[in-house]
């Protein structure tokens, strides 16, 4: 694998073998693949796989990969969905220089090409309605034994016009002398074919509606699967990797290329990405952020790269991500405690390591001298001592969680609760001896405890019986902060399969996100900047968000310590 490709990208076996044939066999002289989005979105971790791989595949054979947006639906592309994409991918660690195309600049070759289909009697101007093309194109039934059949279609009326007329019609159509939807122009392959892709696919159509490149120049717009096999060989591209579901488009892909003789790219397709509990599909992410289910595409809920993102996840992680499902021919669903499993492993060796609490709770030290601070010495992260120490305050008035005491406490609670002793973190011994109580509500206000001087450091003595350690602040050197806790937006495993008559948007769990806006940390957490990310200890790990800047930090928590996947893999091993 080239040196310049990111660590972590994923082998392509099966792919790589078809590219070293063709090599061999001198199909190609050398490889150039490209990476294709249509900026109608922002990317998502289901992209990730496909421009690994096609960036990855380019490099490992010394080619070249193309980023080219395929901008050919005006109604839903724009420049900062362009911008979005770029930006993406560059964090994810790969450049492509140069070699940054756009479909919408090839309008007049595709045009032309087309002419060139019509000349040959392979393409037609056609009247049916969108309606009316469905229906005479006819539908995949399936029989008693559930065995699907595609009983032929019916040829449009239109389809035997003479090539004089059907130029005519085209160069009238790009001239916007028709309505929107009024005529298409459709190739003339096969209404009998069982494969439905190649019973006489539309390949322009009309649509007065600006161009975010183009402007108003154009009133007729290539279909995808007119427009993508020949954008590819307009840039020699040796092998035009996609996701399966585009398998039953190759027939048509391959018809397109060799019916205008161009450069004969070859497609290979491979099993796209899917993740449990995580929708992946750009019109369903589209819809919750319209709808304002989430803050929107950079949500930290969302799978885009941008959630991924802000949320805390590290390029590092992704790719690792990405090397340990490899690339597969078939379909399959990928756990997405993997991934949340590749981040921890990640932030365990690079986060600092940091005390906050999210729900303070008073811890008043009776036997502490009065006004007294103690300096004492925190390891920053125990998986790399090149990390260093630091110095947190300590004083006789302390913050804890609210849920590390409890006046009567179940079995096997080691925490905090009358008579009993716990382990402040990096501290002292301290001995609960009684608690306060807000007469009106029956709360706990504070919690009153003894320290043991000769505990310094959480050291305890030899017969000492001490099981709990929990983690607090000094609360007059404590930092107000806000936390923003996430869990999954989707319960369900496969939230895609949905019974009929359920509208997906509701199977969102509505407490996806719980902000704690009274969480409080140590006083380093008072100059961090947005992307900066910790192990809040006890806690999980989080990452600094934009909304915090120039005020109260923000921190979402990108994971928690629990790892259910590193328990998964011990059980299989």
């Amino acid at each position: 694998m080239s040196d310049s490709l990111p660590a972590g990208a994923p082998a392509s076996d099966f792919i790589r073998e078809a590219v070293k044939a063709d090599l061999a066999s001198g199909r190609f002289s050398s490889v150039r693949t490209r990476f294709p989005p249509e900026p109608n979105g922002w990317l998502h971790i289901g992209h990730t796989k496909a421009f690994t791989i096609d960036f990855g595949v380019a490099q490992d054979f010394g080619g070249v990969c193309n980023l080219r947006f395929d901008d050919t639906n005006p109604e839903k592309e724009d420049q900062s969905y362009v911008d979005a994409i770029k930006r993406d991918i560059r964090w994810l660690g790969f450049e492509w220089g140069q070699n940054e195309f756009y479909a919408s600049d090839y309008y007049e070759y595709l045009y032309d090409l087309a002419v060139k289909l019509i000349r040959k009697g392979k393409a037609y101007v056609d009247d049916l309605s969108d309606e009316e093309t469905r229906e005479y194109r006819g539908t995949a039934v399936p029989d008693k034994n559930n065995i699907t059949h595609t009983p032929p279609g019916r040829n449009s009326p239109w389809r035997e016009r003479s090539v004089e007329e059907n130029l005519d019609l085209f160069a009238r159509m790009r001239a916007g002398e028709f309505a929107d939807g009024a005529k298409t122009l459709r190739a003339k392959i096969d209404m009998a074919h069982p494969n439905l892709v190649m019973r006489d696919p539309v390949m322009y159509r009309i649509r007065r509606e600006p161009h975010y490149r183009t402007g108003d120049a154009w009133c007729i717009y290539p279909m995808y699967d007119f427009q993508h096999p020949l954008s590819d060989a307009k840039e020699g591209i040796t092998h035009s990797l996609c996701s399966l579901e585009y398998e039953i488009h190759r027939p048509l892909y391959d018809w397109f290329i060799r019916e205008c003789d161009v450069f004969p790219s070859r497609q290979i397709e491979f099993a796209r990405l899917n993740i449990t509990h995580t929708v992946l599909s750009k019109r369903w992410l589209l819809r919750l952020v319209k709808d304002k289910v989430v803050r929107g595409w950079d949500d930290p809920r969302m799978p885009t790269l941008a959630g991924l993102r802000r949320r805390g996840y590290t390029p590092e992680a992704v790719r690792d991500f990405l090397s340990r499902i490899g690339i597969a021919k078939t379909d399959s669903m990928v756990d997405v405690q993997l991934l949340e499993h590749c981040l921890r492993e990640d932030l365990n060796r690079r986060a600092p390591r940091v005390m906050a609490v999210l729900r303070p709770l008073p811890l008043i030290l009776e036997n502490w001298p009065e006004g007294q601070v103690d300096w004492l010495d925190a390891v920053n992260n125990p998986e790399d001592p090149g990390a260093g120490t630091r110095k947190i305050p300590f004083s006789g008035r302390l913050l804890i969680e609210r849920d590390d005491f409890m006046e009567t406490p179940p079995p096997k609670y080691f925490r905090l609760y009358p008579g009993n002793s716990v382990r402040l973190r990096y501290g002292f011994i301290v001995t609960c001896t009684g608690f306060d109580k807000d007469p009106a509500t029956g709360q706990v206000t504070a919690v009153r405890c003894t320290y043991n001087p000769d505990t310094r450091g959480g050291n305890a003595p030899d017969n000492s019986k001490v099981r709990g350690t929990i983690h607090w602040l000094s609360e007059a050197h404590a930092v107000p902060i806000e936390a923003r806790l996430y869990e999954r937006l989707f319960p369900s495993e496969r939230p895609m399969d949905v019974p009929p008559g359920v509208d997906w948007i509701s199977t969102v769990d509505p407490k996806s996100e719980e902000i704690v806006p009274g969480a409080m940390g140590e006083p380093a957490l008072a100059g961090v900047k947005p992307g900066d990310f910790y192990q809040f200890e006890r806690l999980g790990y989080f990452c600094c968000d934009p909304d915090g800047a120039g005020g109260k930090p923000v921190f979402n928590r990108s994971v928690s310590l629990k790892d259910s996947w590193a328990k998964i893999e011990k059980k299989n091993a």
